[in-house]
C-alpha cells in the first residue's frame, strides 16, 4: 500500500476532503492517507449529504473503490491528481460501465461502452471517478431540476438553485463531497451554477478541450467540457490534464506556451478591463449582482489593472433568437438519435414540456435557416472579438439575478422562444462568450447579506486562458474565497 511507508496522520480523511484537489493528491502521493480512505470519505459525504442536497444521482461506488485499491497497490498514474476523488455530469461525460442518462426519462438503459475524452483523461490522471451529476434534460436549462431525479439543491440555501446545467457538479463541489466536478457549458452552464453555489467555474475556449467521442460539434461549436472547482490552480491543471485534440476534432488549438498552472502566481502586467453592469436585453439587474461586479472591480483596481465602463458592441438578435434556433435544431438532433436508439417514437411524456417545445421550434427551420443561423452567430463573434482588440477583458456580473427559488427556471412559459427570453432575463451575459467561442470564468468573490454567493465574471478573448487564469489567481489572493463553506457541509442545518 502506498500510504503505509513512513505515514504520519496529521488529518482524517475526511479533514483532507475540505482541502482542494491538488492538496488531497499530495496527502495521498505523501503517504498519509490511502485513496481507499479519501473515497470512503467521499462517498460518507455524499451518502449524509445528498439525500438533501439531491446532486449525485447516478453513483459507481463499488467500482471506485477498486479503482481506488488498484492505486494504493501502486497501478496506476503518481500524478498530481492520482487518488483524488471526483464526480463527472450526466450529460455528454460518459464513464464507460455507467448508464448515461442526460436528465431524461427518456433515455437507453445500457451502460457507455466507452469514456468521453475528459473522463478517460482525468481516468489516466489517477483521478476516481465516483458516479454523475445532476443535468437538466439534454442540459437546457439554468437550473438542475430534472424530472426524472428531482431539484437539485443549493448547498447555501436548498430552496434555492443550484443553477445549470451543470448544477449537480457546483454542489458537490461547494459542499466539500469532492473538490472537482466534470461540467460543460454551451450557454454558461459551467459559470451559472459556480455562480450560484460559490464555486471557480472555468468556460475555455472553444476546441481547446475535444468533446469527443461527441458527433460532430456539441451544439454547432456552443458548447464546450471542463469543470468546476474550489481553487483557481485546479482549474488550471485540469486544463493542462484534458487540453490537446483527439484525432478527427472538426477544431482544435495548439498546446499553449507553457502549462496553465504556471500562470498561477504570474503577473499578467497591468490590464486594461471593461467593466458593464447593464443588461444586454433591458431587464432589471439586482443590486447584489451589481454590487458583486463593482467589488471585484474594486480589487482589481486595487491590484494595479484599469478598470473603466466598457462593453462590446454586437447584433443582440444573434443572442435572442439566432442563438434559439440553433439550440432547438441540437434538442431535434438528440431527439432523432434517441428515438433511433430506441427503435420507436418517444411520447409526449417522456420528454419535458421546454424540451418539446425546442424540438416543435427546430421543426419549424430548414437546412438554409440552419445555416443562415451559424453564419449570423460568426458575424457576431467577429463584432464581439473586435471589443479585445482595445480590452484585455471583460468584467461583468455572471448573472443578473441572485439563485432563485427552485421551480422558476425549469418551467414552461408558453413556447421555446418566450423560454428562452425568460432565461435570458437570468443569464443574460454567459451566452455572449459562447457565441465567439473566447474563455470565461465566473469568480466566487462577493456573498449577499442573506449569505447567497453572488459570482463576477470575467471574459477573455479567444485563446487566453492564461490570462484568464493569473488574473483569477490575483483575485483569489486577494480575497480568499476557500475558507466559504455552507453550513450544511460543516454539519449544520441546511
Amino acid at each position: 500500500m502506498r500510504h503505509a511507508k513512513g505515514r504520519h496522520l496529521e488529518l482524517t480523511a475526511d479533514q483532507v476532503l475540505e482541502l482542494d484537489g491538488l492538496s488531497q493528491g499530495e496527502q495521498v502521493r505523501e503517504g498519509r492517507v490511502s485513496a481507499v480512505e479519501l473515497v470512503d470519505a467521499a462517498i460518507a459525504r455524499i451518502e449524509a449529504l445528498n439525500p438533501v442536497l439531491n446532486c449525485v444521482v447516478i453513483e459507481r461506488f463499488a467500482q471506485a473503490r477498486e479503482d481506488a485499491m488498484r492505486l494504493d497497490a501502486g497501478q496506476g498514474s503518481g500524478g498530481p491528481f492520482a487518488g483524488v476523488p471526483a464526480l463527472l455530469k450526466d450529460c455528454g461525460q460518459e464513464i464507460a460501465g455507467v448508464v448515461q442518462i442526460d436528465g431524461s426519462r427518456a433515455y437507453l438503459p445500457d451502460p457507455a461502452t466507452h469514456d468521453s475524452n475528459l473522463a478517460a483523461r482525468y481516468r489516466r490522471a489517477g483521478m476516481i471517478l465516483l458516479g454523475k451529476t445532476s443535468s437538466p434534460e439534454f442540459g437546457n436549462h439554468s437550473t438542475a431540476e430534472p424530472v426524472v431525479h428531482g431539484p437539485c439543491r443549493n448547498p447555501w440555501a436548498i430552496s434555492l438553485t443550484a443553477g445549470g446545467s451543470s448544477g449537480g457538479a457546483a454542489a458537490a463541489v461547494a459542499s466539500r463531497m469532492v473538490a472537482v466536478g466534470g461540467a460543460s457549458d454551451g450557454a454558461g452552464s459551467i459559470r451559472i451554477p459556480a455562480s450560484c453555489c460559490g464555486a471557480y467555474g472555468l468556460k475555455p475556449t472553444r476546441g481547446r478541450i475535444s468533446p469527443a467521442p461527441q458527433p460532430g460539434e456539441t451544439l454547432f461549436g456552443l458548447a464546450t467540457v471542463h469543470a468546476i472547482t474550489r481553487s483557481v490552480r485546479d482549474s488550471a491543471v485540469l486544463l493542462d490534464i484534458s487540453s490537446g485534440p483527439v484525432s478527427g476534432d472538426a477544431h482544435w488549438l495548439p498546446r499553449a506556451a507553457r502549462p496553465f498552472r504556471d500562470e498561477v502566481g504570474t503577473d499578467p502586467g497591468p490590464l486594461r478591463i471593461g467593466m458593464s453592469a447593464s443588461h444586454p436585453v433591458g431587464a432589471d439587474v439586482h443590486p447584489d449582482c451589481i454590487a458583486a461586479a463593482e467589488h471585484t472591480a474594486g480589487l482589481l483596481s486595487a491590484i494595479g489593472h484599469m478598470v473603466e465602463d466598457a462593453a462590446p458592441q454586437f447584433d443582440i438578435s444573434a443572442m435572442t433568437t439566432t442563438m434559439l434556433d440553433v439550440w432547438a435544431v441540437g434538442n431535434a438532433v438528440w431527439h432523432d438519435a434517441l428515438t433511433a436508439a430506441m427503435g420507436r417514437t418517444l411520447e409526449p411524456e417522456e420528454l419535458e414540456p421546454t424540451t418539446w417545445e425546442l424540438i416543435e421550434h427546430a421543426r419549424r427551420l430548414d437546412a438554409t435557416d440552419l445555416t443562415r443561423a451559424l453564419d449570423h452567430l460568426q458575424a457576431a463573434a467577429w463584432q464581439i472579438a473586435a471589443f479585445f482588440e482595445k480590452y484585455d477583458l471583460w468584467l461583468t456580473p455572471t448573472l443578473a439575478q441572485p439563485p432563485l427559488p427552485l421551480g422558476e427556471l425549469n418551467r414552461s412559459v408558453g413556447s421555446a422562444a418566450g423560454w428562452w427570453n425568460y432565461d435570458l432575463a437570468f443569464n443574460p451575459w454567459n451566452p455572449i462568450a459562447n457565441i465567439c467561442g473566447s474563455p470565461a470564468v465566473s469568480l466566487p468573490l462577493y456573498w449577499s447579506q442573506s449569505g447567497l454567493a453572488i459570482g463576477t465574471m470575467l471574459t477573455a478573448p479567444f485563446a487566453a486562458e492564461a490570462r484568464l487564469i493569473s488574473v483569477s489567481a490575483q483575485l483569489e489572493q486577494a480575497d480568499p474565497w476557500a475558507g466559504r463553506i455552507p453550513d450544511i457541509a460543516r454539519g449544520g442545518d441546511p
